[in-house]
């Protein structure tokens, strides 16, 4: 007989990595809760809060992604994680984990761009926030956007109503846009940054250039440098067999990738429920390898 603390960790095990980010925020909430109500004060994470001047943030440049962990409002987690965690299953059944994270990051990334140089640039003209940045908003922003620009004719069910992508993604931009004339201005400048990465991201890869192949080689970099290394030298080790001058691994990767960049075409194309049985299955099953 397992015990608890076994089926937790199996359980997370088995959590895919949007839904490890959705937790990791979950638990710097809580953290966050805690910490103000025992010191009395609003912003107990400053140091990974975005700040609004560039000097600032010079002296901080890590909150350039950690703001997009932190939240203190109860609504603002809660619908940004609900939307994340639907929005991020839709993506890692269409397109592979990496490139879903890489949108997601970049969003956060060119959100807080947006949020430091517009404020920068236009502060005492066309703008006037003084508050820092937090919150995954720009992230959610750029995956949405994403899809509704990628395949725009793709409709999602609303409660009792199909309605199309992309007549979602224009109503996400329209409200971001009529934000600007609220006291939330710097956030909504955060959202139109993540929004148009997620539109840039997908207007250039219908064109068969992944624009975060960059980034994604800096991040496999980062985290190749926390992974523990074995002591024990490999003694014997067995290499493959070429196939078609690679690998079969490497072979048997390009073939599945370029079966998915076809299925993804005809998305596009003709909406999703054009696919046929198989290849529904097909990139189910390749959103969860």
């Amino acid at each position: 007989m397992t015990t608890l603390t076994q089926d937790i960790q199996d359980k997370l095990k088995r959590l895919n990595a949007f839904e490890k980010i959705i937790g990791v925020n979950v638990v710097i909430y809580i953290i966050g809760f805690i910490l103000t109500k025992v010191k009395n004060t609003t912003n107990v994470l400053h140091w990974f809060e975005l700040p609004v001047s560039l000097n600032d943030f010079i002296y901080q440049p890590w909150s350039i992604f950690t703001y997009g962990f932190v939240h203190y409002g109860f609504w603002h987690i809660a619908l940004n994680m609900l939307i994340l965690y639907f929005i991020s299953n839709m993506l890692v059944n269409l397109f592979s984990v990496k490139l879903s994270l890489n949108i997601y990051f970049l969003g956060i990334l060119f959100g807080g761009l947006a949020f430091v140089l517009v404020h920068t640039l236009f502060s005492g003209s066309l703008v006037n926030y003084t508050l820092p940045l937090v919150g995954a908003s720009a992230g959610v922003r750029a995956l949405i956007i994403f899809l509704s620009a990628y395949m725009p004719n793709k409709e999602a069910r609303l409660v009792t109503i199909n309605i199309k992508l992309w007549y979602i993604g224009v109503a996400m931009v329209v409200i971001d846009i009529l934000g600007l004339f609220t006291i939330n201005q710097g956030g909504y400048v955060a959202h139109l940054g993540g929004s148009l990465l997620g539109y840039l991201y997908a207007q250039q890869l219908t064109k068969g250039n992944d624009i975060g192949k960059g980034f994604e080689r800096i991040m496999d970099s980062v985290a190749s440098m926390f992974k523990r290394k074995s002591p024990l030298k490999t003694v014997h080790k067995s290499k493959k067999k070429p196939f078609a001058g690679h690998n079969k691994d490497d072979f048997n990767e390009f073939t599945k990738q370029k079966r998915i960049d076809l299925i993804l075409d005809k998305i596009s194309k003709s909406g999703y429920e054009s696919l046929t049985k198989e290849e529904k299955a097909f990139l189910f099953k390749s959103g969860k390898d």
